[in-house]
């Protein structure tokens, strides 16, 4: 321990060495099991030193095992879940009662607005993290949520709750880039299954915001069918809703920031030329694991080469300066299998960002018109059949866990089988002639996108190095957000009253499905860097 303290040569080694004292039981490294530790990608995809360290270090977290520290982050990150469903949905189910109290003649303005904060969100926190580290995103995002959410209750005409609902999706925007890279980062090769398993957070949002709006929406709201003007005093149900939804999001917020102390991703650090920082976190976490890790920083520091990784003056300020260029970009684009790659899971994403919020836009309609003129458009069916279709989400990111283990089919089969069939039931909603029917199809429909989206999740940031899987992540959600931008604008201009966006919609799910099946890389079984 006194060489090794000497070798750290910084606060990170008095730590370290503290962290040492107590030795609650040791790892036998020779019980690992490799396959849980070989790299997702190919060897020359990313740089060998970086690749060496990544290795030694995915070796350390799977010898500390799945503890109560991850189990903590399951349950934290699974927030970030949360509200990346919870809040977009929050906008589609308010938007009825802000356009009648707010006489706005073009009411989808407040999902672009929302689109347009996302994309924001998803640029911002997702570069910004591989810059200045996961902890002040993981914290600041929902917290950005929680506030400007809470704000949006008090929005006194439609061009505020427009402004407020584009700043609190700044917040959402970043959920899952930033915290999909903090769980995989501690997780143990041999549970990122749990990744997809997140996926449930997903779902009970959707649950939860069904629950929360009915008695709140469902009867506290303006009628479209009412002759007079819909006032405040008559509409307050949507403002409730939205403090409801916030304090949920801000109660998310505290129990991360006070109650949880997240560390540093061990590789971010050691991609940042802080080798002595990532050992001191693996002990960290071993500690409140209960047990102990014989990681060193020699362990890392043999795979330096010369030039790589200095820590002198000239060599910090470089690594400084590098922080505003493209290199987490073309580090994605560094091997023609990688580049093809990255520009692959890019296009899945934005013909999924198209298609998902152009149904979600029709949805309403298509749900009230179909249900009306089946005899059955009450405010209590309405709300019923939501909440049942909710109910089967769940499930639905359950069974995405599994599927992704099975071996020969993985990954790629579970997303490709997933998102096809995604498109297959819009398809068939169309067909249906009954109220029940037309519940059936919306059931399945997202009983298998809350699989596809689960295992989509997992999937993206399994396929990108640590140290730009940020920039990764970045990528592939403004992909997403920029095609859900136009969403919006084509219900502007489009006739919702057709079913031809759920055609649309169907077809670009099933394109992507296709596209799936030509992804070159399967992460089963494997460590990602």
């Amino acid at each position: 321990q006194d060489s090794m303290s000497l070798s750290l040569g910084d606060e990170s080694a008095i730590e370290l060495q503290r962290l040492l004292r107590d030795e609650p039981e040791f790892i036998d490294t020779n019980s690992l099991d490799d396959t849980k530790t070989t790299p997702v990608l190919d060897q020359g995809s990313v740089d060998p030193v970086y690749q060496a360290k990544a290795h030694v270090l995915n070796n350390a977290i799977q010898q500390i095992g799945m503890g109560k520290y991850q189990w903590e982050l399951f349950v934290l990150v699974g927030f970030g879940w949360a509200a990346d469903n919870m809040w977009p949905i929050i906008t589609s189910l308010i938007l009825p009662a802000v356009a009648l109290e707010f006489n706005q003649s073009k009411p989808p303005l407040l999902s672009l607005a929302q689109n347009i904060g996302l994309l924001a969100g998803a640029i911002f926190w997702g570069f910004g993290c591989d810059i200045f580290g996961r902890r002040l995103a993981f914290n600041a995002t929902i917290g950005v949520t929680a506030v400007f959410g809470l704000i949006a209750a008090g929005s006194p005409n439609f061009a505020a709750i427009g402004c407020f609902a584009a700043l609190w999706s700044v917040g959402v925007g970043g959920n899952l880039p930033v915290d999909s890279a903090v769980f995989l980062e501690f997780l143990p090769g041999s549970h990122q299954y749990l990744l997809t398993i997140l996926s449930i957070f997903w779902a009970l949002a959707q649950l939860l915001a069904t629950l929360v709006a009915w008695p709140l929406l469902g009867y506290r709201t303006c009628s479209a069918e009412q002759t007079t003007p819909c006032t405040r005093s008559q509409n307050f149900g949507w403002r409730y809703f939205m403090i409801a939804m916030g304090g949920f999001s801000m109660i998310c917020f505290i129990l991360r920031f006070v109650f949880f102390t997240l560390y540093e991703s061990p590789k971010f650090l050691m991609g940042k030329g802080k080798d002595a920082e990532a050992v001191a976190v693996v002990h960290k976490v071993a500690l409140k694991n209960g047990k102990t890790s014989p990681l060193s920083i020699a362990d890392l520091e043999i795979h330096n080469t010369e030039g790589h990784q200095g820590t002198d003056t000239a060599a910090v300020l470089k690594r400084k300066l590098e922080k505003i260029n493209l290199d987490h970009v073309r580090a994605l684009f560094r091997t023609r299998k990688l580049a093809y790659s990255t520009t692959l899971i890019m296009v899945i994403w934005a013909f999924i960002g198209l298609a998902f919020p152009l149904y979600n836009a029709f949805i309403p309609y298509l749900l009230s018109s179909r249900g009306a003129s089946y005899g059955d458009g009450s405010t209590y069916i309405t709300y019923r059949n939501s909440l049942i279709i909710a109910v089967l989400g769940i499930p639905g990111a359950l069974l995405g866990g599994v599927l992704v283990e099975i071996p020969k089919f993985g990954r790629k089969g579970a997303l490709a089988l997933s998102t096809t069939l995604t498109g297959v039931f819009l398809f068939g909603s169309t067909t249906a002639k009954t109220s029940n029917g037309l519940l059936g199809w919306n059931c399945a429909y997202n009983f298998m996108s809350n699989v596809m989206y689960a295992v989509l999740y997992a999937y993206t940031p399994e396929i990108f190095p640590t140290k730009d899987r940020g920039t990764g992540n970045a990528l592939t959600a403004s992909a997403n957000r920029i095609f859900g931008v136009m969403a919006p604008i084509v219900a502007i201009y489009a006739n919702l009253e057709t079913a031809a966006p759920v055609y649309v919609s169907g077809a670009l799910f099933i394109a992507a499905g296709v596209l799936v099946c030509l992804l070159p890389f399967e992460s089963r079984g494997k460590a990602s860097l």
